[in-house]
This record gives C-alpha cells, structure tokens and sequence, in this order.
C-alpha cells in the first residue's frame, strides 16, 4: 500500500508538472499556473483499477518494459537539461557542507535523505517473485545475480550522474524533481515528466501485482470451495478473450480507491519519499535477505561470519530508525503548512 501510494503522488506531480510547462508556455511565464494534484491522482487511480484486474504478472511484460524504457528517459533528458545549465556557467553556488542550517534540522534533513536511498534499495522486495517467473535453465540464481550486478551497476551510475548534475545546476536549491526547476524548452520538460508517468504506472503494478497474488492465495486456502474467490469467467471483446474473477474484480478495485485516497490526503512527495524508503529498507531489505541467507548456507551461531552478518542487519535497522524519525518530522511541519484539500502548486 505505501509503495504504490509514492507511485501515485509521483505520478500526480509529474502530470501537473506537463499541465503547467504547457500553461507557461501558452500564457508567459509570468502566469499563475497552479493546479492541484487530485484531478490527477484520480486519473491515475481510474487507470490503475483497469490494469489491476490484468490476472498476473506474467501478461503484464509489456508494461514493465515500457517503464523500464521510460525511466531511461527521464533521468536522461534532466540530466542533459541539468549539464547544459552548468555548460553555460549558469550553475549555481555549491558548497561540501550544502545548506546552511542550524545543526539539528541538517541532521533531521540526512535522515530524510537516508530513507530517499533506502528507497532506490525496495527492489529487493519483488526479486524472488520474478525468480518464480523464470525458465529453470539456466539456473534462476545465476540469472538474478548477473541481472542484479547490471542493474544495480547502472542505476548507481544514473543516481550519481543526476544528483550531482542536480546539485551542480541548482545548488541548495535542487527540488526533489529535477525537471520541476526547467520550463524550456517546453517539450522537452513535458517528455521527461511523461516518461516519469508512464514509468509510474509501470512500477504501480511491478509492486501491486506480488502483494495481489499473496492475497489471493491466501483467500483460496481458506475458502477453497468459495465462487466468489475462485471461479473464473470469461467473455469475448472482439478478438479477445477477457477473463474476469469476481473477488479480483471486488478486492483490487477496494485496495486502488483506498489507495489512491490516502495519497490525497498525504501528497508529500520527498517525505512520503523517505518515509516509505526507510519502513522497507531494514526489514525487507536488509534483514530478511540475511536471515534467509543465513538459514541457507548454514552458517554456525556465534562465529565471525554470523557477527558480521548480525551486525549488517543492526545497522539496517538503525538506518530505518533514523530515516523514519527525519521523514516523520518533515511530514508534521507540512501538514502545518499545507490545506490538503485545496493542495495547489
């Protein structure tokens, strides 16, 4: 529920941030073009409820592909914007030590920062049920581990490669979305933050669709004699033939309107951000790996090994703690600041 309630907020942002380059570019930039998030949230939720009753996440390929592609686009086209700024000796003033704040709100701002990293880490949550999609040949493991050298590889070299554009271009005033801080060229601002919606409503499934399965199994144990749980029917839309189950249809669509509602109520993206990067990251990220880890190689109580690996799993956890507790506090300073039933920006 947190994971896909970040995709919605990002989603929300980056399809009013394509609302207003297009007003700016309409009506000058002199304009007030402030919209608010929840006409899009809403949009997103509607689109969401259609592709959740897809049955499983073998048929949705296409979409993963898609945001795989598109999250390719956007870190590049920010930071091509972000490197011709800094070309043209625009860039801003940078400094080692970044803003200048008082010492205990500097600190409650690396602990937001902490969590915003734990969150690039959560892909860990859905490695084992894509190792359960995987031909046997050659080995899932072996599969995994080349695909996660690559893809932890890159998405570290785009991470550094945007975040120090990022800050070079923008100084202390980077915004938590790069592309927020351009207007021209227009078109291009709006294709970077199209590719950030397309990417989110991939991602929104790439997360949901586990989380759906598990749920469903679990009902079908239980009420294994149950219609409503487990039989299937089926019609023909034209050439194709649409399969529909009637506690699919029931329960997933309950789950996207709640969903899609707690992130009206909470459209804080860079909090919500770390807050959700900081609850997954000790736990699921760090702690379960380790202990499977552990209960896998058999590795002997109280030895170095064991020690070591303990010792990863409390610093995880620490981690966790600290992110929560920074994420926590900027969230209550802007629920102070914000009227989130009229949140326009």
């Amino acid at each position: 529920m947190c994971f896909v309630d970040w995709f919605n907020i990002r989603s929300s942002l980056g399809s009013r941030a394509i609302r207003k380059a297009i007003c700016f570019h309409n009506t000058g930039k002199a304009a007030s073009c402030k919209f608010s998030n929840n006409p899009f949230m809403i949009g997103f939720g509607i689109l969401q409820i259609f592709l959740s009753q897809i049955p499983n996440f073998n048929e949705l390929t296409w979409l993963s592909t898609a945001a795989a592609i598109t999250s390719f686009g956007y870190v590049f086209i920010g930071s091509g914007l972000c490197l011709s700024v800094v070309l043209s000796g625009k860039g801003a003033a940078t400094s080692i030590t970044g803003t200048k704040l008082p010492v205990e709100d500097k600190l409650l701002k690396v602990f937001t920062a902490m969590g915003n990293i734990g969150l690039a880490c959560t892909y860990a949550t859905v490695i084992y049920d894509i190792m359960d999609t995987l031909k046997s040949h050659p080995a899932e493991n072996k599969q995994m581990k080349r695909a996660n050298v690559l893809g932890v590889t890159a998405m570290t070299i785009l991470f550094l490669l945007c975040s120090g554009l990022g800050y070079a271009a923008f100084g202390d005033n980077t915004p938590g979305n790069i592309l927020t801080g351009f207007t021209d060229p227009f078109w291009l601002v709006a294709l970077g933050n199209g590719c950030i919606v397309m990417h989110m409503i991939g991602a929104y499934q790439v997360m949901g669709q586990p989380f759906f399965r598990i749920v469903e199994m679990g009902a079908n144990m239980v009420w294994p004699d149950s219609d409503f749980i487990n039989k299937e029917y089926s019609f023909m839309m034209g050439n194709v033939m649409v399969r529909f189950n009637l506690f699919r249809l029931v329960w997933r669509t309950i789950f996207v309107i709640f969903a899609t509602v707690l992130a009206m109520v909470m459209p804080f993206f860079s909090e919500v951000l770390s807050l959700l990067g900081a609850i997954g990251f000790g736990p699921l990220v760090v702690f379960f790996p380790i202990q499977m880890h552990i209960a896998q190689k058999q590795i002997r109580k109280l030895s170095l090994r064991w020690y070591s690996l303990q010792f990863l799993s409390c610093l995880g956890f620490i981690i966790s703690v600290t992110a929560v507790i920074g994420s926590i506090h900027g969230i209550i300073q802007d629920f102070h600041k914000t009227n989130l039933s009229m949140y326009k920006q």
